[in-house]
């Protein structure tokens, strides 16, 4: 199971926003970013750079990928 509904949610609502707020920083509609952390609707890469500027994240943090994980090398 993706992890990244549960934490949509988390850094939402320790910032005490709502989806609302969220749907429009991301120019869709709450019930729209309600499916994102509902874990029905797949999160878009546009909407998860945005989230990560937005809440000063990785995407790893927000996507629930373990700490450490090396690149690929060339």
């Amino acid at each position: 199971m993706e992890k990244y509904p549960c934490r949509l949610r988390e850094l939402r609502e320790d910032r005490d926003l709502h989806q609302k707020e969220i749907a429009e920083l991301l120019q869709t509609t709450q019930q729209y970013y309600s499916q994102y952390e509902n874990g029905k609707r797949k999160l878009p890469i546009e909407h998860l750079i945005t989230l990560c500027k937005f809440y000063n994240v990785s995407a790893d943090y927000i996507l629930g990928l373990p700490k450490g994980m090396e690149y690929p090398k060339r």
